[in-house]
């Protein structure tokens, strides 16, 4: 089976949110699709293991939030790197209260829908939630959102472990050479690798750069994680 071939389905990226005033949730998804105009219903897939998924079957309702293409990766590794079980995602996160009770994300977000949910189906490790649209709102009429493509290709970004299109790292059976630069160091939290050769342009490091020259300061361009959370690659 080619496993480049499921990179050609095409997706975005959200978050999907749920729950109320004391407890609320909410996850990085790549999967939400209308599947009726009259009335507009949309569908999600969340895995069985996320924390939303426990709020949405108990709130009866959840939102999207659809990414803008330069979302940051402060607010990925919040929402899809981290369990809403074990911090609160919506503390320094901006966010409007719809009809039902639950949390709406506008931060970094060009549109938003909020639904009731109608229908649900057991797909095995994750469950297909579908929901009414019963509001809605366009936040930046102009903004291109962000999709899987750009996300993987320009961001370099990988997919959370709860992640429908979630695929398991290869282990390398042979270690690679250790360039003059230095080794290549792996994030803990989401798996990107810095490459010194490539460095990371976006976040101010310029090609070229050793690990271990990199400001304390800088954070993982995937999910924000800290430097501290990078390994070297034996």
């Amino acid at each position: 089976m080619n496993i480049e071939a499921f990179f050609k389905i095409t997706y975005g990226l959200y978050i999907v949110s749920s729950g109320n005033k004391d407890n609320k949730s909410g996850y990085i998804a790549n999967t939400a699709f209308q599947v009726t105009a009259e009335p507009p219903q949309v569908a999600i897939a969340c895995n069985k293991d996320n924390y939303t998924a426990i709020l949405i079957d108990k709130n009866k309702a959840f939102s999207i939030s659809i990414l803008k293409q330069e979302a940051s990766p402060e607010i990925i590794g919040k929402f899809g790197y981290k369990s809403g079980k074990d911090i609160d995602k919506f503390v320094d996160s901006n966010f409007v209260v719809g009809s039902t009770g639950i949390p709406i994300v506008t931060d970094e977000s060009i549109a938003w829908f909020e639904c009731k949910l109608v229908n649900q189906f057991d797909v095995g490790t994750h469950i297909i939630y579908i929901g009414e649209i019963i509001n809605n709102e366009l936040l930046v009429a102009d903004g291109n959102p962000l999709t899987y493509d750009y996300y993987r290709n320009v961001k370099k970004g990988k997919a959370p472990k709860n992640a429908p299109t979630y695929i398991k790292p290869v282990t390398e059976t042979k270690p690679e050479k250790i360039s003059d630069l230095g080794p290549k160091y792996q994030c803990m939290v989401c798996d990107y690798i810095y490459d010194p050769a490539e460095g990371d342009p976006d976040g101010g490091i310029a090609p070229g750069t050793p690990f271990e020259d990199i400001p304390d300061g800088w954070v993982c361009p995937v999910c924000g994680a800290e430097k501290s959370d990078f390994e070297v690659i034996e």
